[in-house]
């Protein structure tokens, strides 16, 4: 399995519109602390990449005692999310072999990364581990296997068999949480729609998408001149674009 160099797109990763604006606020850490009063929370973003959800939710539950943590393997990546937000403990580290305690965290955001993770068994052994009895691990990712339309693999092909190397299906994802003996909810919005491919270029130009740097130069090269073209002989050229995301919840008991 191929791995993106996170390093090579630290200093353009927030270029991305859409990257930004689709963090929301978390309902379901909200409803963590809602259910469990403490004196105070231990809350780890893991894979934090520029601490884009930290800025948010940090901004959001102002007034609560939250000790934020944020995890990530790219140097370069935390380099920018400690530009970004202060007060977080930021961690330089595989997800796969984490220094906390064991049983030290309320609840765990996991965003958009957990196809990376080359040992994904292990993954789950060490989220396990430090999540406490009653916390919350929260996955959050695209279902490559239900949008086989994406524009990305309209455009890229090769992309979709590097994806599929990567990406656990969503049974998958169940199952294993499950036979850990977490408590697990799953759900996937789905939706397929007509959009303009002229509103797509920037964001394949920009190559943050973490599958686009895992195809080659040509491929990728290829696909970028198939998108101008098709917008050059008609800039209102529309194609059938399906995405799924999947929002799984998963409470140690």
């Amino acid at each position: 399995m191929k791995t993106t160099n996170y390093s090579r797109i630290a200093e353009k990763y927030d270029n991305n519109q859409y990257r930004v604006d689709e963090l929301r606020f978390d309902y379901d850490l909200k409803n963590h602390i809602e259910k469990n009063a403490k004196t105070e929370y231990n809350v780890l973003d893991l894979s934090c990449g520029t601490g884009l959800y930290l800025e948010k939710q940090i901004n959001y539950f102002d007034g609560i005692n939250i000790n934020w943590y944020g995890l990530d393997l790219s140097d370069q990546m935390l380099k920018k999310a400690n530009e970004k937000v202060k007060n977080v403990e930021f961690t330089n580290a595989n997800v796969e072999g984490m220094s906390y305690d064991s049983e030290i965290f309320d609840f765990i955001s996991n965003n958009y990364a957990f196809h990376h993770y080359s040992n994904k068994q292990q993954a789950l052994n060490e989220i396990y581990r430090v999540l406490q009895i009653g916390g919350v691990y929260k996955l959050h990712n695209i279902v490559i296997h239900d949008m086989p339309k994406w524009w990305v693999y309209h455009y890229f092909p090769t992309a979709y068999y590097e994806d599929l190397k990567r990406f656990w299906d969503k049974e998958v994802i169940f199952n294993e949480l499950s036979t850990r003996g977490l408590e697990v909810n799953l759900k996937v919005e789905y939706r397929m729609e007509n959009v303009r491919v002229s509103d797509y270029i920037d964001y394949a130009e920009n190559r943050d998408i973490s599958v686009l740097t895992l195809i080659s130069d040509k491929d990728y090269e290829e696909g970028l001149e198939r998108m101008k073209y098709d917008v050059k002989n008609n800039p209102d050229k529309t194609i059938v674009n399906d995405f799924a995301e999947m929002f799984c919840t998963a409470k140690k008991k």
